[in-house]
């Protein structure tokens, strides 16, 4: 979503209000435009709490406002009589509220069954959640959509019309899966799958946000949902992307992929010289590292391999020893590219020239033809 920024200048208030009015029409008076069906429902219900509360909120102002000045304690005048029990008066004051609950606690429930309950032929969508992005998987299509760099999240894909069921899980802590345009949110939690669906009604891209507390970098969890107008467009972006990510990637590119997205080695390690949770990467392959111990050791592709499968063995100096090990997590083909990626980082790292291809061998020089025998005779 793009938003608008507004500068604001002495005597331009004039100038605002169109622009105020234009965004209220746009994205709507109380939140933004609705873009899924879950979306109707929950505002229509909103609608009903929020002017029922409004009404009598109202009504008790009033006649609050209205007995404080006629009931007022006034000089000469004594305590006006007043009866102790009106049955038809406490019957109305009583059934109208309970009927008005029950009418709330009925639409309520409703709509909660109807949020909790997908359709059988709804699109299946994993989401998981981790420190600071979220990634979605696409089983059917075999297809998992990663964060490309830190400031561009993955993209949640999906089309309009048609039942879409996201199972949500976590790999650290709770994040909170938030889609204000839908007006649905879930918690990703650690150990467990939770589950939301909905059914997109508009085209358009749709901010995204973790909605729970879930560290440093909470506000920067976003992500974009991405509606597609029709089924037949959403299938061509995946194919599309499923042949991209099938492309012709270097194993420092798939391990740079690696650091952002599914093991999130960006969370505690810099690619740029910053000291955070962990070392920095920046420069580190072919340095000597300090240890707790007071010893030094080369970093190379044994110490980087000990370190992932095995992080608490060598302890860098001025760090704890927090990480967990990723052994039964990552696979010998994913801890070469993530060593890749490293070594790009580091000036100590001179990759060798590409290979250059081999001259084509040249083709024997062509014989000049025989003379014939009257030409060679001067005939």
């Amino acid at each position: 979503m793009k938003l608008e920024t507004v500068n604001l200048k002495p005597g331009a208030f004039g100038l605002l209000l169109p622009k105020l009015l234009a965004a209220q029409e746009r994205e709507g008076f109380w939140f933004q435009r609705q873009a899924s069906t879950s979306a109707q429902q929950i505002d229509w219900l909103f609608g009903l709490v929020f002017f029922v509360s409004l009404f009598f909120f109202v009504l008790i102002v009033v006649l609050m406002i209205v007995f404080v000045v006629r009931y007022r304690r006034r000089e000469g005048a004594g305590p006006e009589p007043s009866t102790s029990h009106n049955f038809l008066l406490e019957m109305v004051w009583t059934g109208i509220p309970v009927v008005l609950v029950m009418v709330m606690f009925y639409f309520g429930l409703k709509t909660y069954l109807d949020l909790r309950m997908a359709p059988a032929n709804a699109m299946e969508i994993q989401v998981l959640g981790k420190k600071w992005a979220w990634s979605y998987t696409y089983p059917q299509a075999g297809y998992e959509e990663q964060p490309q760099a830190e400031d561009k999240p993955a993209e949640l894909h999906v089309p309009r019309g048609e039942p879409v069921k996201l199972v949500l899980t976590s790999e650290d802590v709770i994040h909170g899966f938030f889609i204000p345009a839908f007006r649905l949110k879930m918690d990703a939690v650690p150990g467990r799958y939770n589950m939301m669906w909905f059914t997109a009604t508009e085209p358009g891209e749709y901010l995204v946000q973790c909605s729970v507390y879930c560290g440093t970098r909470h506000s920067e969890m976003r992500s974009v949902c991405i509606v597609h107008p029709d089924r037949a467009d959403f299938d061509r972006w995946l194919n599309g992307a499923k042949l991209k990510s099938q492309g012709a990637l270097t194993p420092a590119e798939r391990g740079r992929r690696l650091y952002i997205g599914k093991f999130s080695c960006a969370q505690c390690h810099s690619a740029d010289g910053r000291r955070i949770i962990g070392p920095t990467f920046k420069d580190l392959y072919g340095s000597e590292t300090p240890l707790s111990d007071g010893s030094r050791v080369p970093v190379d592709e044994n110490y980087i391999r000990e370190s992932i499968l095995d992080p608490g063995a060598k302890i860098v100096a001025g760090y704890r020893n927090e990480m967990t090990s990723f052994r039964g997590r990552i696979t010998d083909k994913e801890i070469g590219d993530l060593i890749e990626y490293i070594k790009s980082l580091s000036k100590n790292y001179q990759p060798a020239p590409a290979p250059q291809p081999a001259p084509d061998a040249k083709a024997p020089a062509p014989q000049p033809a025989p003379a014939k025998k009257g030409a060679a005779d001067g005939q």
